[in-house]
């Protein structure tokens, strides 16, 4: 029973770790920019890390292939930028809550695809763990129960992260609701009015014809 909690630990771990790391590959044409976004809280660390792929099996990775990288906040400043680079890296502490986004876009006009290794990292994730010379002096348990610590807290704080944004969202929907309302009651007023001068103006006219 002992090993319980231990065996735990070792199994937990890497699952809460790989939930929150992005990494993709995708192809980009000159005349296209991608981006990604990541959603995140204020104060979440963040770091990321591309590449631009070979095409030829031998030599170096041909100019035309070169990239400009740009990530902001929500509000649009800026935490990263690359220009006319093959690879890059980047890290950040998000100072505001939102949607963060990379954009990748080839430099050159040429014809070729140009195919970009991204790999993005919030949270525990992004922490470098081999980082410093207490790796020495930290047994391999204690490691383990230091990111199981982080996870779990980076987990808490994003449950009531979201937590905040449905109630913002609900919010919204609410009020969005009372306007509806309110526009759709005073739509029938219109209505009702409208209908009711028309009528007196038939009545109006009928009476000047001596038709009633």
């Amino acid at each position: 029973m002992s090993n319980l909690p231990l065996l735990m630990v070792f199994l937990l771990a890497p699952a809460l770790m790989c939930s929150i790391v992005e990494s993709m590959m995708f192809e980009l044409k000159s005349t296209h920019t991608k981006c990604i976004s990541e959603d995140m809280k204020a104060n979440t660390f963040s770091s990321g890390n591309y590449h631009v792929i070979n095409p030829n099996s031998v030599g170096t990775v041909p100019d035309h292939h070169k990239i400009t990288v740009r990530v902001h906040s929500p509000n649009g400043n800026g935490y990263h930028i690359g220009d006319n680079v093959l690879y890059g890296e980047f890290a950040f502490t998000a100072a505001e809550s939102g949607d963060y986004s990379a954009c990748f876009s080839v430099v050159a006009h040429t014809t070729d695809t140009v195919t970009i290794d991204f790999v993005w990292k919030t949270g525990v994730a992004a922490k470098d763990w081999n980082n410093g010379g207490r790796k020495n002096h930290i047994d391999e348990m204690e490691m383990e129960l230091k990111k199981l610590n982080d996870a779990v807290t980076s987990i808490h704080d994003e449950m009531f992260y979201l937590r905040e944004r449905e109630t913002e969202r609900q919010f919204l929907t609410d009020e969005t609701n009372s306007k509806m309302f309110n526009y759709s009651f005073l739509s029938i007023l219109v209505c009702l009015s409208v209908a009711g001068l028309q009528l007196w103006h038939l009545k109006t006219f009928f009476e000047r014809k001596k038709l009633l």
